[in-house]
C-alpha cells in the first residue's frame, strides 16, 4: 500500500508568523505613544482649568506695551503703542533667522579656511589653526558669548569717542552704526537685475561644464560670474538714474541719529556662534580632505595641475560628500544655540517672546509650543536643503 507524501510545510501558528508579530508590535507602540500624548494633553488642560487659565491664542492680539528692541534695530517697525504680542513673535522670529543665517554663512567660511590651514605643511600655520580649533571647541559657548560681549565689545570707546571708518561708519561700546539706504522710484529694477544676473550665472556655469566635458577647455566661470553680478545691476542703476540715497549717521548730543544701528549684543553673539561653530566645521573639512585618497593629488600633480587648482577642482569636490552630513548637524546646532542670546539681551525669539511675553500673559503652554514649532520648522528646512545638496554632490557610480 503506497503512502502519499506531501511537500506542503505545516502552517505556522498566528504568533509564530513574523509579519503578524511586527504588525502587533507597531500597533502596541503607536497606541502607547498616543496614550502618552493624550495623558499629557489632558493633564495640561486640567491644570490650566484648575488655575483658571483659559488656553488659546487670543493673547496674540493684545497690545504688548513694551519695546523689545532698540529704535534703530527695529527691522519689523515695532511700535510700543500699537504692536501686539503677535508682533513680538514676528520680531523675535526675524531676529532669530537673521542671526542664524549670518552665523551659518560666516561659520562656513571660517570653517573651510581653518580646516584647510590645519592641513598646511607650514608648521606654524598648522599649529595656530590647531590651537584655535581645540581651544574654541572645548570652551562652553555661553562663556564665549560672555567673553565676546563683556571682554571685547563693551571695552570699545563710548559713543562720543566712537571709532570712525570714513566718517560714515562708527563703532562704539553700544552699537555699530552705518548708512541706511533710502529707496526711490525706479529702484525695483535693481533687484530684478540681480535675479536675472543669478539666472545668467547658473546658465553660464552649466554651459561651461558642458563645454569642458566636450572639449576639455576651461572657462573662467568665477571671474565671468563676478563681472555679470556687478555690471548688470550697475547698469540697472545707471538706467534708472541711481534711485537710491543714503541716510548718513551723525553724532547729535550723546547719541548718533540717522542711519542704521546693530547693537553690540548682535555682534557678540554673531562672533561667538561663528567661531564656535566654525571650529567644528573646520574638523569636518579636515576629515573630508583626508578621506580623499592621496593618489588623487599625485595624479593631479602628474597632469601638471597647481596645488590650488588641485584643491578646488579635485580634492574639495570629492571631500564634500564627507563634509556635508556632519556640517548639517552643525548648522542645526548653531540655529538652536542662538537661543543663548538671552544671556546678553539680544532680542531673539526666546528672549522677547518666550521671556517677556510669557511673563506678561502667562500663556506658557501656547508660547513654548510656538517657540518649539519655530525651531523645529527652521531645522527641518535646513535639513531638507542640505539633504538635497548632499544628493547633488554625491558620487554616482557607473
Amino acid at each position: 500500500m503506497a503512502v502519499e507524501v506531501t511537500d506542503a510545510a505545516p502552517k505556522a501558528s498566528f504568533w509564530r508568523d513574523q509579519r503578524n508579530r511586527a504588525i502587533i508590535t507597531q500597533i502596541v507602540v503607536v497606541s502607547a505613544f498616543l496614550s502618552l500624548v493624550w495623558f499629557i494633553v489632558d493633564n495640561t488642560i486640567s491644570n490650566l482649568d484648575r488655575l483658571g487659565i483659559e488656553p488659546g491664542f487670543d493673547f496674540m492680539g493684545n497690545i504688548a506695551g513694551f519695546m523689545p528692541t532698540g529704535p534703530n534695530f527695529n527691522i519689523t517697525n515695532f511700535d510700543v503703542n500699537t504692536s501686539t504680542h503677535g508682533d513680538v513673535f514676528v520680531l523675535g522670529l526675524v531676529n532669530t533667522i537673521l542671526i542664524a543665517a549670518c552665523g551659518i554663512l560666516l561659520s562656513t567660511i571660517v570653517g573651510f579656511i581653518f580646516g584647510v590651514l590645519r592641513l598646511s605643511s607650514n608648521m606654524l600655520i598648522s599649529f595656530v589653526a590647531a590651537v584655535y580649533i581645540e581651544f574654541t571647541r572645548n570652551v562652553p559657548l555661553l562663556l564665549q558669548i560672555l567673553i565676546w560681549y563683556f571682554g571685547v565689545f563693551l571695552l570699545l570707546p563710548n559713543v562720543r569717542n566712537s571709532a570712525s571708518i570714513g566718517d560714515v561708519i562708527f563703532l562704539n561700546d553700544r552699537y555699530l552704526t552705518f548708512p541706511s539706504p533710502i529707496f526711490e522710484s525706479g529702484f525695483v529694477l535693481f533687484p530684478i537685475a540681480i535675479i536675472l544676473s543669478i539666472g545668467g550665472i547658473v546658465a553660464l556655469a552649466k554651459w561651461a561644464k558642458k563645454r569642458q566635458d566636450a572639449t576639455g577647455q576651461q572657462f573662467p566661470v568665477f571671474w565671468a560670474s563676478l563681472g555679470v553680478l556687478i555690471v548688470v545691476p550697475f547698469l540697472a542703476l545707471v538706467v534708472t538714474g541711481f534711485p537710491v540715497s543714503w541716510n548718513i549717521p551723525s553724532l547729535q548730543g550723546f547719541n548718533f541719529q540717522g542711519g542704521a544701528q546693530a547693537p553690540a549684543a548682535f555682534w557678540a553673539l554673531l562672533a561667538a556662534l561663528t567661531f564656535y561653530t566654525g571650529a567644528f566645521i573646520a574638523e569636518n573639512v579636515r576629515a573630508g580632505i583626508q578621506a580623499v585618497s592621496h593618489g588623487q593629488t599625485e595624479a593631479a600633480y602628474a597632469l601638471g595641475l597647481r596645488p590650488g587648482l588641485t584643491m578646488r577642482k579635485i580634492i574639495i569636490p570629492q571631500a564634500l560628500r564627507v563634509i556635508v552630513p556632519p556640517t548639517t548637524s552643525q548648522y542645526l546646532n548653531l540655529t538652536k544655540n542662538s537661543s543663548l542670546a538671552i544671556a546678553i539681551g539680544y532680542p531673539d525669539l526666546v528672549n522677547v517672546f518666550t521671556g517677556i511675553s510669557l511673563n506678561q500673559t502667562g500663556n506658557a503652554v501656547e508660547i513654548i509650543a510656538l517657540t518649539m514649532l519655530v525651531y523645529l520648522t527652521i531645522s527641518l528646512m535646513i535639513s531638507l536643503f542640505m539633504n538635497w545638496y548632499n544628493k547633488r554632490i554625491a558620487l554616482v557610480e557607473r
